[in-house]
């Protein structure tokens, strides 16, 4: 079980130090930012960190994430970092002594027509060719793996089959920043609150520091690690980043007696739905087509995405919704990551997972950690820098994966 959380943590309130001068400044205390520092310290011993947060700590997309975890990408680069993800996941709650309820449930990936059928089962290929669990179940078996899913042929979107990771599953999100603030905080990280990042100290072309609401902070390294608002970070420090912020909307429903024994998605409508631990239904749809920051989205979009997933869930047609939400993700170009150096000295950014960020937030902190601490790209992340738009070496992820989730 999770140690209760105690009354009033002292880092919780610390207060920045003018004249203090960290080694490594991360900005961002979500997933990503937090695990950044924990493999700062642990992997490289670099424990003169601050991990700064305009919120409070995993109050961004952390809270609003889909809490879905898999490996099952098309492209290499993408299998890669998204296995090593998993495989961290699988080791996490004893390395971090916590249990964030990491469930290993499995993610069914529906196909509808005959292309996803086509699309689908290259994938399964290709994720075996990287040692990646993947299977293809005909929809006779995706009715014994998920009971409830409507595999019926006489339905607007007729299951024709799905891939089957076995691996993959869901974890609590709250959970997870917890557990890696309080290994953070262990080492020696201060973990800053309520400190938002205004603009960066430079000593031209070189990044020596941040401006804060709450003072300036000097430091060896920063990275930018604020999903949703990474390219208005970059404008500060002075360079353009190719990505476009979008909302991306969820909803849950009433605690309800277990009834979803994995978690279903579907490309063709966008949709998918899981079963929360305490009982919730966990329902998302796709990004939504405009730019912006709000954390709420259109409702034609959600609309249309859940009247899809009642059709696939009958089931759940009179279940109570309580409550719905938007996060703000980042998306590039090929709604692949960028992960590396920026044009101006001592600056890292991670950014650009749209919605695939969750699930690689160990992955993308030892990578992070690793680029920070040695100035260079960790294999993993090399392949995503920003000079992949210059030479033209995409990894499109956006249709090749099924839902992007």
């Amino acid at each position: 079980m999770a140690k209760p959380l105690p009354e009033h943590p002292a880092w919780l309130w610390r207060d920045p130090d003018p004249k203090a001068s960290y080694d490594a400044i991360v900005v961002g205390g979500g997933g990503h930012g937090l695990a950044t520092a924990y493999y700062l310290a642990k992997n490289h011993g670099i424990t003169n960190v601050a991990v700064l947060e305009k919120g409070w700590l995993a109050g961004g997309n952390m809270a609003r994430n889909t809490t879905i975890i898999r490996s099952n990408y098309l492209w290499d680069e993408s299998a890669a970092i998204y296995e090593f993800a998993l495989r961290q996941w699988e080791q996490l709650p004893a390395e971090l002594d916590y249990d964030f309820l990491f469930s290993q449930r499995g993610v069914l990936n529906l196909a509808h027509t005959l292309q996803d059928v086509r699309e689908a089962t290259r994938r399964v290929n290709a994720n075996r060719l990287n040692r990646v669990d993947a299977e293809w179940l005909e929809p006779d078996e995706v009715a014994k793996i998920c009971p409830i899913v409507n595999v019926s042929p006489d339905v607007r979107y007729p299951v024709l089959g799905a891939t089957f990771q076995p691996r993959a599953g869901i974890a609590k999100h709250d959970h997870v920043a917890w557990a890696f603030a309080r290994a953070c905080d262990a080492m020696g990280v201060d973990i800053i609150q309520n400190c938002e990042v205004t603009g960066f100290l430079k000593d031209g072309d070189r990044v020596t520091g941040v401006e804060t609401t709450r003072g300036n902070i000097s430091a060896g390294t920063v990275g930018l690690v604020a999903a949703g608002h990474s390219s208005v970070l970059a404008e500060k420090a002075g360079f353009r980043l190719p990505v476009q912020s979008h909302p991306l909307q969820a909803l849950v429903s009433e605690l309800y007696e277990p009834v979803h024994p994995t978690v279903v998605m579907s490309n063709h409508v966008h949709v998918y739905v899981s079963q929360a631990h305490k009982g919730e239904l966990v329902m998302g749809a796709g990004v939504d087509a405009y730019n912006g920051y709000g954390q709420r989205g259109s409702f034609h979009v959600i609309e249309h995405q859940m009247a899809a997933a009642l059709e696939l869930f009958p089931i759940f047609g009179r279940a109570h919704l309580l409550r719905t939400w938007g996060g703000i993700v980042d998306v590039s170009p090929d709604a692949s990551p960028i992960i590396g150096p920026t044009p101006v000295e001592n600056l890292y950014i991670n950014c650009g997972w749209g919605t695939g960020g969750f699930k690689a937030t160990p992955g993308a902190g030892w990578a992070m950690a690793h680029t920070m601490a040695t100035g260079a790209p960790h294999e993993l992340n090399r392949p995503f820098g920003l000079e992949r738009f210059v030479t033209g070496a995409l990894i499109d992820e956006h249709g090749a994966a099924a839902v992007a989730h």
